[in-house]
């Protein structure tokens, strides 16, 4: 892990996006631990999608084509907004699952739709208040770009 953060620093992200980033593995790590008896993995990424579209309205393949992205790691690739967003999707789905135990593949896909609707709710408050899109086809070719809140 620190050689990964040296080397992500040396890429020029700021502290504050490598901060963000190793929070979202956090909460990642939560959610596949919560997973892991539920689903088998190979459906991780289909739930992780349902998490996806409930909270950018968007699949994670869209979101991937909107940043020019082919296969890099969507959420290295993600601004501050958008890795909160995400964030928030996926600790929600993981409070949720650890209080309703959905048993299976079913079950888990609705609870990944309810926890990525809460931050759908957020990111769509967020773009009204602000009347700027947090979905942005900033990529890490210019890290320092992803610390742009918004613009």
């Amino acid at each position: 892990m620190k050689g990964q953060l040296l080397l992500t620093v040396k890429k020029g992200y700021s502290e504050e996006w490598i901060t963000q980033r190793l929070r979202i593995i956090e909460i990642r790590n939560d959610l596949t631990a919560e997973w892991v008896d539920l689903v088998l993995k190979e459906a991780y990424a289909i739930l992780t999608n349902e998490i996806s579209q409930a909270s950018f309205g968007i699949t994670t393949g869209e979101h991937k084509r909107i940043k020019g992205l082919k296969k890099e790691n969507l959420r290295d690739n993600m601004t501050n907004a958008e890795l909160v967003i995400n964030m928030l999707g996926e600790l929600a789905t993981t409070e949720i699952s650890k209080t309703e135990n959905p048993q299976g593949f079913e079950e888990s896909k609705i609870v990944a739709r309810d926890g990525g609707n809460i931050a759908g709710n957020a990111l769509r408050e967020l773009e009204e208040r602000t009347g700027r899109k947090v979905v942005s086809s900033k990529n890490s070719k210019n890290p320092r770009l992803l610390d742009e809140n918004l613009k």
